[in-house]
């Protein structure tokens, strides 16, 4: 198959910073769809696979599924999308298509689903890579329709962080009457806030600061509740219909199960790996209340999210920095030194 070389950013090794670098993109196929990349947004999970913290990472990698672009060319047999369209990818590039998760709009289940990047690219027999890069080309199936009013950059986390949170506040069916708690005020914290109020639910945020009131009231939520203020945490024992973990690492979930009503929900979004301490089934049997993981959203329901995101002009708030800026900004990540997401601004790539 004929390639096309593009300049991108990744890195060799573990250790190593990202730097600029050349790889290869397949011409169009009939089914294809070429996107010039003007945003990228940056993911904690691009920070995870850049330094193999999952031992799976192939190098040289390059990161990036939080894309937005326009379209620059399509294959024969695209219906869906023409030259000069604003588009999105997310964190899925391909799957299976047969299996009844893919069958079902749940893509992200399928089991041989391909990742935007550390995934396998079947027409060029290689590892995929991902949008800090100039161009991608992507099957049309797995490109999104993106609302032309909406901040071009602001968008960019909706890919991730976006659907990240929206998928549970779906299927877990939110609403207006719904109360809705989040915990952690992050990239993905802010997004649910955002989305959870434009729902119309009463939302609030569980933190162990005084400092973040101010700012979780200006993302939408009702109150915050200090996890860490034993009197605030026993009044809001059994109040919950549904929580939203966005922390990313161990932590202990315990606290937070009796302050959900019967037949409540905590779903954790944002953490991989063991959990530590235990959970203490009793109040999960007294009260049929359930601890739940969920992993992004197929293609139907992250277009769903944009159109929504699109009608109440939601986007995520950002700071915009250039390419050449990725590991200064991988280092604030760490220090959680963002409100609330990193976006690139690709064309510092082509200067």
């Amino acid at each position: 198959m004929k390639t096309k070389s593009v300049k991108a950013f990744g890195t060799e090794s573990t250790v190593a910073d990202l730097k600029q670098m050349n790889i290869n993109r397949r011409e169009v196929t009939p089914k294809d769809v070429e996107i010039d990349i003007l945003f990228c947004g940056v993911c904690h999970s691009d920070l995870h696979f850049a330094r193999n913290d999952w031992g799976m990472t192939q190098y040289p990698v390059v990161p990036g599924h939080e894309i937005v672009g326009r379209v620059t060319q399509v294959g024969s047999g695209v219906s869906k999308y023409k030259v000069g369209d604003l588009v999105a990818v997310g964190c899925l590039v391909d799957s299976c298509r047969n299996c009844d998760n893919c069958n079902d709009d749940l893509e992200q289940y399928c089991g041989s689903w391909v990742g935007t990047y550390g995934g396998y690219d079947k027409h060029l027999d290689t590892t995929t890579h991902g949008g800090y890069s100039e161009t991608i080309v992507v099957d049309e199936d797995f490109v999104l329709r993106v609302p032309e009013n909406l901040d071009h950059a602001g968008i960019a986390p909706l890919l991730c962080a976006g659907i990240t949170t929206w998928s549970p506040l779906r299927h877990w069916k939110v609403g207006k009457n719904s109360r809705v708690a989040v915990v952690g005020l992050g990239g993905l914290g802010h997004m649910a806030i955002k989305l959870a109020h434009a729902l119309g639910a009463h939302v609030s945020l569980f933190s162990r600061s005084t400092n973040k009131i101010e700012d979780a009231k200006a993302l939408g939520a009702d109150e915050v509740i200090i996890s860490t203020d034993e009197a605030q945490m026993e009044k809001a024992m059994g109040r919950f219909d549904l929580i939203i973990d966005t922390v990313p690492y161990a932590h202990d979930l315990n606290p937070y199960l009796g302050t959900l009503t019967t037949s409540g929900t905590l779903v954790v979004v944002g953490y991989l790996g063991p959990l530590d301490p235990m959970l203490v089934t009793v109040p999960m049997i007294m009260g049929r209340k359930s601890v739940a993981g969920s992993l992004i959203g197929g293609i139907a329901e992250t277009q769903e999210l944009l159109d929504f995101c699109g009608k109440h002009n939601i986007t995520s708030d950002i700071e915009v920095i250039k390419i050449q800026d990725i590991n200064k900004a991988y280092e604030r990540m760490l220090k959680s030194d963002v409100k609330y997401r990193f976006v690139i601004d690709m064309k510092s790539l082509k200067n």
